[in-house]
């Protein structure tokens, strides 16, 4: 989940590239759903939660969350397909020890031109030429990341939650748990923590493994960053995410959509967007990034210079 919203948040600053759209400014967890998931209904087996209980709960699995970024024994490869009201995109991405890479295969569901194809391989090659650029990347990511983790630790205090019932998805029986903005929670000068502020919604757990299976909210009223000196969140935007074993206990981004109207500092952003992850599988653990441009492309036409 972490990982996802790490885009988000390179999204909104304006620093993705690339496979990073796939995975991973100021906070917008904050506004998190799926339509991914199925109906509610009452699961009679379950038995309901108490308000210590939901808060331990909500403790513990986003612990768990936060640890499972840091794990990378499990690495895999996706297909990505990014959508917004004028452009949609689809792209094949493999997970490395030295950050995510990326190959655009389709521009508004259709493949790509050979113009287009060479633009591609162009780019493949510079990045192949050019370890540097790629830990660049790297670092943008881990750099995002950190700034993410600190908004996840702050949500058991950001919010005060309670359990609504249970609700039946794909994965089995999931806690459903509402949220609305904790009176007494003080972000303080942090610029990350503030996006948690005037937000209400619920946050599905799933009940066997104990991992997120939904996030959805709602911006209440805008947020002024700083005074406004940072910025603005305005009022009614929206996040939805959901998440789901892949396979093998690995869970993974299947879906988010993204809709907000923001002013961060000079810039202007407005985003709707929909990000749609499917196709997961395990990829060689400790694969380098030069290593996944080959499985992305094959042996021929990149790389090779007799």
């Amino acid at each position: 989940m972490l990982k996802l919203l790490s885009v988000i948040f390179g999204t909104v600053c304006g620093s993705l590239t690339g496979a990073r759209t796939a995975r991973l400014c100021l906070g917008l967890l904050a506004v998190c759903g799926t339509n991914a998931v199925g109906v509610a209904a009452q699961q009679g087996p379950v038995a309901p939660l108490s308000p210590a209980e939901t808060q331990s709960l909500v403790q513990d699995v986003l612990r768990t969350e936060a640890a499972a970024t840091q794990e990378n024994a499990h690495p895999m490869q996706y297909k990505l397909r990014k959508t917004s009201p004028r452009l949609s995109t689809t792209k094949m991405i493999v997970e490395t020890k030295d950050g995510d890479v990326a190959r655009l295969v389709a521009i508004n569901n259709g493949a790509l031109g050979p113009e287009d194809e060479q633009k591609e391989a162009a780019r493949l090659q510079t990045l192949l030429d050019d370890p540097a650029l790629q830990r660049h990347r790297e670092k943008q990511e881990q750099n995002d990341a950190g700034r993410v983790r600190k908004i996840v630790q702050a949500l058991p205090d950001a919010f005060l939650y309670s359990f609504a019932g249970v609700v039946e998805t794909p994965q089995g029986p999931s806690y459903r748990l509402s949220f609305l903005p904790n009176p007494n929670f003080d972000p303080g000068m942090d610029v990350e923590a503030q996006a948690l502020k005037a937000m209400a919604g619920e946050l599905w757990i799933d009940v066997a493994q104990h991992r997120v299976t939904r996030l959805q909210g709602t911006r209440l009223r805008d947020v002024d960053y700083m005074g406004g000196l940072l910025g603005k969140m305005e009022q009614g935007g929206t996040l939805e995410l959901v998440q789901a074993d892949v396979g093998n206990h690995q869970w993974r981004p299947t879906k988010m959509v993204l809709v907000m109207n923001a002013r961060l500092l000079w810039k202007t952003v407005n985003m709707d967007t929909t990000l749609e992850m499917s196709e997961y599988a395990p990829v060689a653990g400790g694969m380098s990034y030069q290593q996944a441009i080959h499985l992305l492309v094959g042996t021929k036409g990149i790389g090779n210079r007799e």
